[in-house]
C-alpha cells in the first residue's frame, strides 16, 4: 500500500504543477492490458505521463509437476518520464516507477485417476484437500524503454505511439497451500514437505518473468 500510495502522490503533484499546461491523452493496448496516460510537459524536451492499466485472464496451465486452473491479473499505475533527444521528435527515451499489482491466483485440478503428482509423488486427492497457491511480485517496479510518438507535438492534434521496455518485477514470491488434509498427522506432515518443495519448484519456473517485457501501442490526442 506505501508503493501504492508513493506513485499516487508523485503523479499528483505532477499534475497540480502542470495544471495549467497543455496535456495530452493516449489510449494503450499491449502486454500490459488495456489502458490510459495522461501526458504533461516538464521541460522543453521532457514529458511526464501518469496512467493505469488493467488486463485479466483465466486459463489451464501446468507449473513444476502439477496442472492448474491459473487466473492471471494484470494491473499497474505508472509514472513515467520521456526524454525526446530533439526538441518535437517522436523518438524517446523513457524511465519511471510502477506500483505493480501483477499476480497469479492458481487452484491445482487432480490428473484423471483422482491424483495429484506433488514433488515427483502421487497422492490422491481426496486426502490431499484442496490444493491452491499464488504468485505476486516486487509491489514497486522501476521501468526502462524506448518510445515512439510526442502527444505534445505542436503540428498535430491526434498521434500514435509504442512502448518497447522492461519492467523489473524482482524475483517470484510464490505461495503454495493445502486444506483439510485428510491422512494422519505424519501423512499430513510429509504432504506440507513436499507442497513447500513443490513450491519452490513452481517459482523457479517462472523465475524468468523477473523482467516483465512491455511492448505497448496507442493513439494520443493533444488538448
Amino acid at each position: 500500500m506505501y508503493i501504492k500510495n508513493t506513485v499516487l502522490a508523485a503523479a499528483a503533484l505532477l499534475l497540480a504543477t502542470s495544471a495549467q499546461a497543455q496535456f495530452a491523452v493516449t489510449a494503450e493496448v499491449g502486454t500490459t492490458g488495456v489502458g490510459a496516460h495522461v501526458i504533461f510537459p516538464m521541460e522543453k524536451s521532457l514529458n511526464a505521463r501518469f496512467g493505469a492499466s488493467y488486463f485479466q485472464r483465466e486459463y489451464n496451465d501446468t507449473a513444476s509437476t502439477l496442472s492448474y486452473t491459473m487466473k492471471a491479473k494484470l494491473q499497474n499505475i505508472d509514472v513515467l518520464f520521456d526524454w525526446h533527444l530533439i526538441d518535437n521528435s517522436p523518438f524517446r527515451l523513457t524511465g519511471g516507477v510502477v506500483y505493480n499489482g501483477n499476480k497469479i491466483s492458481m487452484v491445482a485440478r487432480q490428473d484423471s485417476n483422482g491424483n495429484f503428482n506433488i514433488n515427483g509423488k502421487t497422492y490422491a486427492a481426496n486426502q490431499v484437500g484442496i490444493l491452491n497457491g499464488g504468485i505476486e511480485y516486487n509491489k514497486g517496479a522501476p521501468y526502462l524503454g524506448i518510445g515512439w510518438g510526442n502527444a505534445l507535438s505542436t503540428d498535430k492534434k491526434w498521434q500514435i505511439s509504442a512502448d518497447l521496455g522492461a519492467l523489473w518485477q524482482g524475483h517470484p514470491k510464490g505461495r503454495l497451500t493445502n486444506s483439510n488434509c485428510a491422512g494422519t498427522a505424519a501423512f499430513c506432515t510429509l504432504l506440507a514437505r513436499d507442497i513447500a518443495t513443490e513450491r519452490v519448484k513452481m517459482e523457479a519456473d517462472v523465475e524468468a518473468y523477473k523482467v516483465y517485457p512491455v511492448l505497448r501501442a496507442g493513439i494520443s490526442y493533444r488538448f
